[in-house]
């Protein structure tokens, strides 16, 4: 098994404490890139392990207090950062581009994780955790899960792009045009520094998303800039491809998606039409959240974690009825006492 041990390749930061004892290291991926990966242990008897997989442009310390949410229920998490991204090897030489080759890279470096790290070094039974791009990795992936992955919970996951200028049919011509003319490696839109919190998409939690900005503003060199025009066009085949009603039906893991019901980044008729064909799957909408829901306001964050909770072992087998039954109460009182 290529590991590589490391005492501390995780970084805390002011408001944002690395988890337990965690051991971390790095793996070869696919083609030999080199992928950096944790496992954070529970102090009391395992249910299982909780295998986490993040969004673009993320990094394993910006889940440090889901992490640590999951370790407190009784869960292992064990976690890598995407090839390109965060603390892994990046592919190109201007390490601010995001870039893929294939897609299908991302699914050849999950089944390495899952056989190298998670199966020999984790505890039974195993469940995955998805936002955005990991959610989407998870849907491509899904169909050769079904003997491992026992259940699967998507949050926000990437199956639709909005809030764009140019429409999603237009970005892929585009992107797809540039891909097989040699200028894959190009972005279509120009390099910003880090927006500020008024009017921003991920969270209308301020306190958690400074806390995350804090972590590149520590460690420019884990964040990126915007898409190539590769990555794009992988991703939005892999949309295509996953939105198929036969992928869907090929897909056997139990499945749970929570929708946040104010995400620009996937507006919720995304999620909410792939449901529709996913005979394995529950969709679970929280109405007024923003994309990053592990992130948001307590009141929409504590939806989504109920819907998991609810949906993993000793849960309740109707996760929407549980997500959007007492929980919905609580959410009527918080809006009053608002």
């Amino acid at each position: 098994m290529d590991t590589i041990l490391h005492a501390t390749p995780l970084y805390a930061t002011p408001g944002n404490p690395i988890p337990g004892d965690p051991v971390a290291g790095f793996f070869k991926g696919h083609r030999g890139v080199m992928l950096r990966y944790a496992i954070f242990r529970c102090e009391q008897p395992a249910r299982g392990t909780v295998v986490l997989l993040h969004g673009r442009n993320e990094t394993i310390e910006k889940y440090f207090e889901t992490i640590r949410d999951l370790n407190a229920a009784g869960l292992w998490v064990a976690t890598y950062d995407f090839r390109g991204q965060g603390g892994s090897q990046r592919l190109l030489k201007n390490t601010r581009k995001g870039h893929v080759h294939r897609f299908s890279d991302y699914l050849r470096d999950l089944d390495i994780f899952l056989q190298q790290i998670v199966l020999p070094d984790t505890r039974l039974p195993f469940f995955l955790l998805a936002h955005s791009t990991g959610g989407l990795v998870a849907l491509a992936a899904a169909p050769r899960l079904a003997n491992r992955i026992e259940r699967m919970v998507l949050m926000s996951p990437f199956v639709g792009l909005g809030g764009q200028k140019l429409s999603p049919k237009n970005i892929y011509r585009l992107s797809a045009l540039m891909s097989f003319t040699g200028f894959g490696r190009m972005c279509l839109t120009a390099d910003e520094p880090i927006k500020p919190f008024d009017g921003n998409p991920l969270t209308s939690d301020q306190r958690r998303f400074e806390r995350n900005n804090a972590i590149f503003a520590a460690h420019p060199e884990f964040a990126l800039g915007p898409p190539t025009a590769r990555w794009l066009y992988e991703a939005q085949k892999t949309i295509a491809k996953v939105s198929d009603p036969k992928h869907l039906a090929s897909i056997t893991v139990p499945t749970v998606i929570v929708a946040p019901g104010n995400d620009p980044i996937v507006p919720f008729a995304f999620p909410e039409k792939l449901s529709q064909y996913f005979r394995a799957g529950q969709l679970v909408p929280v109405p007024g959240a923003r994309h990053e829901i592990l992130h948001e306001r307590d009141r929409y964050r504590a939806q989504a974690l109920a819907a998991f909770h609810a949906f993993i072992p000793g849960g309740d087998e109707n996760p929407e009825e549980e997500a959007t039954g007492k929980d919905s109460e609580m959410l009527e009182v918080q809006t009053l006492e608002e």
